[in-house]
This record gives structure tokens, sequence and C-alpha cells, in this order.
């Protein structure tokens, strides 16, 4: 299964990850410099958490092997895919309940309150050359590993 993994030391939390993914997750086409970073509509999957002695640390879906995540959903709209191992969303099964929201031991999962329905990392799943978060960081302090389920 592929993961991503983060490498704290090189992160410079210059967030070229965050609008990376709110390009590649955007309702409209366009270009990165029309994207409106005020728009709740295009909000990233992930979050940078600052550090007390004020280190980045970019926070991504852990895909975990039993995430709580999938077994608060009442609705089904959160399953592990079994080939892959990564947690998959189906918007149209979610009832906007947020269980999954509450459980996250990560606190990755966001409430999407524009839409009603969660934000998380997908992988980037519609992209044949990966995570864009992966592709935009340029210290590489991000980057896809094959990790144990």
């Amino acid at each position: 299964m592929k993961r991503i993994f983060i490498d704290q030391d090189k992160c410079e939390g210059c967030k070229n990850c965050s609008i990376a993914c709110m390009q590649a997750h955007r309702e409209r086409p366009g270009t990165v410099y029309d994207l409106d970073l005020g728009d709740p509509k295009n909000e990233a999957r992930h979050t940078i958490i600052q550090s007390e002695t004020g280190g980045y640390f970019p926070l991504f879906c852990r895909h975990c092997p039993e995430p709580e995540c999938v077994i608060a959903c009442m609705s089904g709209a959160l399953q592990k895919d079994a080939g892959t191992g990564q947690v998959q969303y189906d918007e149209k099964r979610c009832g906007s309940c947020f269980m999954c929201v509450m459980s996250c031991p990560f606190g990755n999962i966001k409430p999407d309150w524009a839409h009603a329905k969660i934000v998380k990392c997908d992988f980037c799943k519609n992209d044949k050359e990966g995570p864009n978060c992966v592709k935009s960081c340029p210290q590489k302090a991000i980057h896809v590993e094959e990790a144990a389920v």
C-alpha cells in the first residue's frame, strides 16, 4: 500500500502542498493564478501544523490499518479499499453526520460546511502521476512510499 510520508526536518511551511491540493480539487477548471484561496469550497485536504519549536508538519490522512473513521461511518460513505489500503470517500453516500470527523484520532478529516460533506485526502486518485502535494513540494519533504498494512 502506498502512503504519503513527511520529512518534518525538510518542511519549511511554504504551503505549496496546500495550494497544489486546492488547485487539484477545485470545482471549476482554471490556473493556480485565479484560485480563490479564501473560498471555503477550495479547502486543502490536509492540515499544516506549526510546532512549539517553530517547525512545520503537514498532516495527511494516515489511511490507518483499522480506521476509526470507517468504523464510525454509519452510511458507508467511508470504506477502506482492500487493494490499495486507502480510505476512500463516497460523497453520494455521506449522511453529513460528521462522526468520522469526531472519531479521527489525528483530527485530519474536516467538515466542509459549505457543502455539508467532509474533506479528506483522496491521494489525488484522478491523477495518474500521484498526489499533487508531493509533486509541488520544493524541499521534497513530502514523498510517497510503500508501507506495511
